[in-house]
């Protein structure tokens, strides 16, 4: 039986690579950020790359330039590397899975993101999935897994059949797409891959509510999230599709 989703992640705010603000020292995915979303009661969603010892490594970017005071992909770095090197706008550098689970503790939903490392969307993936669930097997609270890549979506599947899982999805349009290939844009659309994978939610792009396809999931009886909230405005757009947003640069109120 797919897992469903915690009550608490369709009642919660997510906050968006946790509660951000460089402007006071919490850089995207950092622990004060988590430790901010926290001390408001939001719920957290973070994102997963990998270190060059296959460590989960909470970093929403392939390469550190943007974000962190190195540059280079994230990948050719150990995880005791990127423990030394801070994080842009803060003080501390970039954490582990563990430590942000060690963190967070179960207080509020914690939604994870892991970013595809096939580059493709394809099946050259595992690591990232063994080394997350390998970080959560101890760990008690309100939980969800997804990605965009569904391959990823099903080793979770195979690896932790008892988390809930979903797919990170969106209109790819093919400018924001970079380098993949539009054949893939085309294919990944319209979410065939949702019952193969064992999803039971979506998180989907803001701009692209009113896609049929997510009528047809939500009719079906999939849960679906959205990305990314930017406004009071824009929230009060999605709610009226999603049962739960993704949000950042506000606060978000809790729904009555």
């Amino acid at each position: 039986m797919t897992p469903r989703l915690a009550p608490a992640f369709l009642t919660t705010p997510l906050a968006h690579r946790a509660l951000h603000d460089v402007t006071d020292g919490r850089p995207e995915n950092s622990r004060a950020a988590v430790q901010a979303a926290i001390k408001v009661g939001y719920g957290i969603e973070i994102d997963l790359q990998l270190s060059r010892d296959d460590q989960a490594m909470v970093f929403h970017d392939y390469g550190l330039d943007r974000l962190a005071d190195a540059s280079g992909p994230i990948r050719q770095k150990s995880a005791q590397e990127l423990a030394s090197i801070g994080l842009k706008g803060g003080n501390e550098a970039i954490p582990t899975l563990p430590d942000v689970l060690e963190l967070v503790g179960g207080r509020v939903p914690l939604l994870i993101e892991l970013k595809d490392q096939d580059g493709q969307m394809g099946t050259n993936i595992g690591t990232l999935e063994a080394a997350t669930v390998a970080a959560l097997n101890a760990y008690a609270g309100p939980v969800a897994v997804m990605s965009f890549n569904p391959n990823s979506v099903a080793k979770l599947a195979d690896l932790c059949p008892e988390i809930p899982r979903g797919i990170t999805t969106s209109s790819y349009i093919y400018e924001d797409w970079g380098p993949l290939p539009k054949r893939i844009c085309d294919h990944l659309r319209d979410i065939p891959d949702f019952d193969r994978v064992g999803a039971s939610f979506i998180s989907h792009e803001v701009d692209d509510l009113t896609r049929l396809r997510v009528a047809e999931l939500k009719s079906q009886g999939a849960d679906i999230l959205c990305w990314t909230v930017t406004s009071p405005q824009i929230e009060a757009e999605a709610r009226k599709v999603a049962a739960n947003i993704t949000f950042e640069q506000y606060l978000a109120e809790f729904p009555a």
